[in-house]
């Protein structure tokens, strides 16, 4: 068995809506070229690439005239009544335009999270990870939020029908994961757990702590919204807290984490000032809870980060080692100021429109306190208070 594997495919970077859009998957490279850096790249064995979707798959979670559509929209000269009817599956907005070869490269991207799901329930992998996977806001009949497959959906929806087996999914993403949400909403075999920045302020606006499922699946969904301008300490206080109950009362076979890294202060989309710290965190306690409550299944998905020079290759870097155990974790733990490598720097630094950080994590000492910390901090430990009540 092994005991980490690392999906990927090369059609993963042709999911690409246009050269200026946030979602950028230069990301997965400078990912794959920092771990290289840092001899924490997996080795061939453990690299694991994908072939096609089973369609039935897809068509589990996404309506057949939604993905007939998505592929006739993804021709490099679509048919002009088809252009016609992207509206109508949210294909044609500034989020989420359609573009050639859409179809291809979301549909591998769901592969691999699908093929993930597998390796791991069939004990092939104790761990697997599909960083252009997370693309948590696609829905049944559209697409939303730069996301047109919900390859996470696709992937639960695989394990229940295949495996009967109980699922926890975790979205660490900033933004609420509403798409897999809505997949799960009456199932009580699927809990989903989502923390995220409050939908006041931020799309998709859903995520509410007080929506918790509807039918036999009430009480199986989890939110837990958080204020703007939320720092570390209270982030990972409240994701902690909250992620034991949920974990007790879930009892899964397997656990799914989406690991969008925009609740960082540096992205551009949301309004959390966190810092790496959480993204050393949240995979160990993760981890940890695989191995406690599920034999160490674990599936862990990428999603969103729009900072993709400083904060997405550190962030999802952390997560692989995590996730494989590499011995740099420990040297990084023990010296919060340890560098990058230097060559990654090198390399990287010229084509970089910010400087570059020059270490695994930041230093937040320098960085001025977040006003209104104390009423930000109690608000955050109403709202997990409240999730946890509903869990009991």
């Amino acid at each position: 068995m092994q005991d980490a594997v690392y999906m990927f495919h090369p059609n993963f970077l042709n999911y690409v809506f246009d050269k200026d859009h946030p979602f950028d998957q230069h990301r997965i490279t400078l990912t794959r070229d920092l771990l290289r850096s840092a001899n924490a790249f997996p080795n061939k064995s453990a690299i694991v690439s994908v072939s096609r979707l089973d369609e039935a798959l897809l068509h589990a979670v996404h309506v057949p005239e939604y993905v007939e559509s998505v592929k006739a929209l993804s021709a490099l000269r679509p048919d002009g009544r088809k252009i016609g009817e992207a509206q109508k599956y949210g294909l044609d907005t500034e989020d989420t335009p359609f573009f050639p070869g859409m179809h291809q490269s979301a549909e591998i991207i769901a592969a691999a999270t699908v093929g993930a799901a597998k390796l791991v329930m069939d004990g092939d992998a104790r761990h697997a990870v599909n960083l252009a996977g997370g693309l948590h806001h696609a829905m049944p009949q559209r697409g939303s939020g730069f996301c047109v497959y919900n390859d996470a959906s696709i992937a639960i929806s695989f394990i229940r029908k295949e495996y009967g087996a109980r699922v926890l999914y975790v979205d660490t993403d900033v933004h609420h994961g509403d798409g897999v949400e809505m997949s799960f909403y009456s199932d009580p075999n699927v809990y989903t757990y989502s923390i995220h920045e409050t939908g006041k302020y931020l799309f998709p606006g859903t995520g509410l702590v007080e929506q918790r499922g509807e039918g036999e699946g009430f009480g199986c969904t989890v939110n837990l919204p958080m204020e703007p301008y939320t720092e570390d300490a209270s982030w990972l206080e409240c994701f902690g807290n909250v992620l034991d109950d949920v974990l007790h009362k879930a009892k899964p076979d397997i656990i799914i984490s989406q690991h969008g890294c925009d609740a960082h202060a540096l992205d551009p989309l949301a309004h959390v000032h966190c810092s790496m710290d959480i993204y050393r965190r949240m995979p160990k306690m993760l981890h940890e809870a695989a191995h406690t409550h599920c034999n160490g299944r674990w599936v862990a998905l990428g999603g969103g980060g729009y900072d993709i020079w400083r904060v997405v290759p550190r962030a999802w870097a952390l997560l692989w080692m995590e996730m494989s155990g590499h011995p740099l974790l420990q040297k990084i733990d023990a010296d919060p100021r340890l560098r990058l490598p230097e060559e990654w720097l090198a390399r990287w630094g010229p084509e970089s429109p910010e400087d570059l950080p020059e270490t695994w994590l930041d230093d937040t000492s320098e960085w001025a306190p977040m006003p209104r910390r104390a009423e930000i901090e109690a608000a955050n430990r109403r709202s997990a208070e409240l999730a946890s009540m509903y869990l009991r």
